[in-house]
């Protein structure tokens, strides 16, 4: 099966307090370090990257090219605007069949969780297969082809389709995984305390 990665990096980084997409890490900015790893995950084809605060100055700084850059003119609605944006641009790639939502602000995705999730979505027959980080849900998310429309018609606010997945546990599987969850990036201190 085709697939394609979908990264949502369109926040404001308010707690931050500067474009965290930019920030320096490991002499690079954060965002670059994401879509690097995203394109090395097996079987993605191709790479899709929702902008939508200081899009143009992220585009200017960050090695996107051989990246789809999708801008959300929404995005101040929260993350759920830029899943629609980032679904709507999908639809129109007629080879990808499902798709991995992953954070522009998580570098550090463990290695082993993608190959878990793509054999789940090959074996369970459900639309949607989520990590569980021992206690807790997380990214990347392998949503499949069939179920886009109905997420772009039904998320909304910053809790993205989290809600939706609650509301339908028979569209999801669950692969549990050992890691403890990726971190997000929110603040400075976030970013001097990651290790990779």
């Amino acid at each position: 099966m085709s697939t394609a990665a979908l990264i949502l990096a369109a926040g404001e980084s308010k707690r931050f307090g500067a474009p965290k997409q930019l920030a320096v890490w490991q002499g690079r900015p954060l965002l670059e370090h994401v879509v690097e790893r995203v394109r090395g995950w097996p079987q993605v084809q191709s790479v899709y990257v929702v902008l939508g605060s200081r899009a143009e100055q992220i585009m200017e700084t960050v090695d996107l090219s051989q990246s789809t850059v999708v801008e959300n003119l929404d995005w101040a609605e929260g993350v759920a605007s830029s899943l629609r944006a980032g679904l709507d641009a999908l639809i129109g790639d007629r080879t990808a069949e499902r798709a991995l939502i992953a954070l522009g602000d998580q570098p550090l995705v463990p290695d082993g969780v993608i190959p878990r999730l793509l054999e789940a979505g090959r074996r369970c027959g459900r639309p949607v297969v989520i990590p569980r980080y021992r206690f807790v849900r997380g990214h990347p998310v392998l949503v499949d082809r069939s179920l886009w429309p109905r997420l772009i018609a039904g998320v909304a606010g910053d809790l993205g389709a989290r809600n939706l997945f609650l509301a339908h546990p028979e569209w999801v599987e669950e692969v549990l995984v050992a890691e403890t969850a990726p971190r997000d990036i929110d603040t400075q201190e976030d970013l001097d305390d990651l290790h990779g």
